[in-house]
């Protein structure tokens, strides 16, 4: 009994760090990937609340096709950033 205490303990310890990580984070990158961590940890405390049906659709959506979505945009910032010309000025 003493171990699903423990095991549940560290996860919303893990769960709170990783929330505030990514907030503090400067960079865009670093937040997406916390991001992307916060979803599949987020997952794993759906499955100990027995909701095996919205773990999966939060692994699938909020760690997968969204974590996706961000580094798209994060490398698309990236590539703009390097390339600053100024068109018609």
């Amino acid at each position: 009994m003493i171990i699903p205490s423990v095991f549940d303990i560290g996860l919303a310890v893990l769960i709170l760090g990783i929330g505030v990580w990514t907030i503090a984070a400067r960079e865009a990158f670093a937040a997406a990937i916390g991001f992307v961590v916060y979803g599949l940890l987020l997952s794993i405390a759906w499955v100990r609340f027995s909701a095996v049906d919205v773990a999966l659709t939060e692994a699938a959506i909020g760690g997968g096709m969204t974590g996706m979505l961000m580094l798209g945009a994060v490398a698309r910032l990236r590539f703009a950033k390097g390339n600053d010309i100024r068109i018609g000025l």
